[in-house]
């Protein structure tokens, strides 16, 4: 069964999926990187203040890495990505960024690499590429190579965010990777972008408003929590669900056609996640089963 836990940190890359929308009904155009940055650097910094917790020792570091994986490479690869290949590419490459976390996690934290993991992960990426993919989609070597290399970062930030525990509160490592990748993300929008408008509509303060608060301060304070408490893989299935909340979206309020292929894709996303997101069962007598641990989880990785 889906635990609690699982289901709030759900809500996370749920919130991700609305970023499409409102990223083009109330931002301006052609500004992702920017809007990259006020999502992460004032989350960030309402954060750190509201905690009043400064990173110590080696924390110092350790943020500025996980910060620059999960946020900063993150967003920025993304947006190349983006501009290079259609939509359904992009996010279709992103898909393997499950397989990736559970290879990751049988090297860096010890998790077994089940059947059923892999199954699911070549499962949740058909799903997405029928859910998001076009016929007439166009191949970039190097938006594929962004798309990979965002995957493969995100991933690692992911697996090392369950390796390195905080021992400060949530909030207050939520708010140091927030401050790292926003910090990140500003040289390469100003280069790439140039400055930020001379002016903002009430739309777009509303947008920005929403990215940071909703989006970055709320939805990755959820996402840390939920790899505090899963497991690494249980967490990055999740992030499957960001198509299809992004792709519900565009039919319920903008009007674009849903076709059978699509919510066939759904449902495949669907069942990857539910089935990711169960605990394995372990052997404890003739024929009782109990969830699998932390406990268990060592032990087995041990026996492999």
């Amino acid at each position: 069964m889906l635990n609690k836990q699982l289901l709030l940190t759900a809500l996370a890359p749920a919130i991700w999926g609305t970023t499409y929308l409102v990223t083009t009904e109330f931002l301006p155009p052609d500004r992702p990187l920017l809007a990259a940055v006020i999502r992460a650097l004032p989350a960030g910094l309402l954060l750190v203040a509201l905690t009043r917790r400064l990173p110590k020792g080696d924390w110092w570091w350790r943020s500025l890495v996980l910060g620059t994986l999960n946020i900063g490479a993150f967003l920025a690869l993304l947006f190349v990505a983006a501009y290079r290949l259609p939509g359904g590419v992009a996010a279709t490459l992103g898909a393997l960024q499950p397989l990736l976390v559970a290879g990751l996690s049988t090297g860096l934290l010890g998790e077994r690499l089940t059947r059923r993991t892999v199954l699911a992960g070549v499962a949740g990426v058909a799903g997405v590429s029928l859910l998001v993919l076009q016929s007439s989609a166009r191949l970039d070597a190097i938006g594929v190579a962004a798309a990979a290399g965002g995957a493969v970062v995100m991933a690692t930030g992911v697996v090392l965010s369950k390796r390195w525990t905080s021992p400060a509160p949530l909030l207050a490592t939520t708010g140091w990777q927030l401050v790292a990748g926003g910090l990140v993300l500003v040289p390469v929008a100003l280069a790439v972008e140039g400055a930020p408008p001379a002016s903002l509509s009430g739309a777009n303060l509303a947008g920005y408003g929403y990215l940071a608060l909703i989006g970055a301060a709320f939805a990755y304070a959820l996402w840390f929590r939920g790899i505090r408490a899963l497991s690494a893989t249980q967490v990055t299935f999740l992030g499957l669900l960001s198509p299809v909340v992004a792709t519900l979206l565009g039919w319920l309020a903008l009007g674009q056609r849903l076709t059978p292929w699509q919510l066939l894709g759904a449902a495949i996303v669907l069942a990857a996640v539910v089935t990711a997101g169960r605990r394995p069962l372990v052997r404890t007598g003739a024929d009782n089963y109990q969830p699998l641990t932390t406990a268990h989880r060592a032990t087995d990785a041990e026996m492999v």
